[in-house]
């Protein structure tokens, strides 16, 4: 009688893990890279936005204040799509697992996944708190360096997604993410030496 129990026991253990990982009707589950890259990714995001208000309300110059508004549109809008997803899937934006989980044992994430459960490229506190206290064109440089490195983080978890997902509503997304944050990356860049500074070390070649 052992064997047939075994064999039941089997199945359901792989039922539960593709339910997780998959959901229901074929929709990704609450383990799966989508929800992971969507939880994560509108968090990311929500950082973003935080610091091109930050930047934009200290009335820098045009070229800043453009681009802080690009990066508060376009991301507020992205996280938004992140969030309905989750909603359409079924699923809740909080979970218990650990930023970044949804990569774990895939290889990805370089130097940026030195710290588990954190996700690249996000700014410290303490660097968030030298932001708001910035002014002039010290203010204009740090907000460069600290989203140029916010930028890379992006880029590395779209890329993550994009070896972990075939889903197309996920995938075209983070073509997007990549595409579009590696071109403000480069314009970011140019920002910095025309005010006579230089990016932090990129996180992008430690992949």
């Amino acid at each position: 009688m052992r064997k047939p129990i075994l064999i039941v026991c089997g199945v359901l253990v792989l039922a539960v893990a593709a339910f997780l990982l998959f959901g229901r009707d074929g929709t990704p589950g609450d383990t799966s890279p989508e929800a992971g890259f969507a939880r994560d990714m509108a968090t990311h995001h929500a950082q973003a936005v935080d610091m091109a208000f930050t930047i934009r309300d200290k009335g820098p110059a045009r070229e800043i204040r453009n681009l802080a508004f690009d990066i508060i549109n376009t991301q507020a809008n992205q996280r938004g799509m992140f969030l309905g997803w989750l909603q359409q899937w079924g699923l809740s934006q909080a979970t218990d697992q650990k930023a970044m989980a949804w990569m774990n044992g895939h290889g990805h994430g370089g130097g940026a996944m030195a710290t588990p459960g954190v996700m690249p490229g996000m700014a410290t506190p303490q660097q968030l708190t030298q932001l708001k206290e910035a002014q002039g064109t010290q203010a204009e440089v740090l907000f460069l360096q600290l989203m140029i490195r916010h930028h890379e983080g992006g880029v590395q978890m779209a890329e993550g997604l994009l070896k972990l997902s075939n889903r197309p509503e996920v995938v075209s997304m983070a073509q997007k993410i990549v595409q579009g944050q590696s071109g403000e990356i480069k314009l970011m860049t140019e920002l910095l030496k025309q005010r006579g500074a230089q990016p932090y070390p990129s996180i992008l070649t430690a992949q």
